[in-house]
């Protein structure tokens, strides 16, 4: 399966939202939990909407009565879960494998 490329940033992102995966997040508040700018986070949740691992909606407040914009919540899609599993797996395993080769590429002077 291709899915997204699974930079550092989408990794962050997708560590947050798997640490609860039914609960629906918006985007200041995966920022803030994957310690990232909104101009990086909102281009990585649009390719993982498109990918089909997310889905989003938009809240249904009045900006006037909340005295903000609406927020656009997402949350993992269940087949997205495994997805995003199964990706952060095989990251983690290359990252592994690629210090072993070749620790200074690291800092891990092992």
């Amino acid at each position: 399966m291709a899915g997204p490329r699974m930079a550092l940033p989408t990794q962050l992102v997708l560590h947050t939202m798997l640490r609860e995966p039914a609960q629906e997040l918006y985007g200041l508040e995966i920022c803030a939990a994957a310690g990232l700018p909104s101009g990086t986070i909102h281009p990585i949740l649009a390719r993982l909407e498109k990918a089909g691992w997310l889905r989003s909606r938009w809240e249904e407040a009045d900006p006037a009565q909340a005295g903000r914009p609406r927020r656009r919540y997402y949350r993992l899609d269940p087949d997205g879960l495994e997805n995003a599993r199964d990706a952060l797996h095989r990251a983690e395993t290359s990252a592994r494998a690629l210090t072993r080769l070749r620790p200074g590429l690291t800092g891990d002077a092992r």
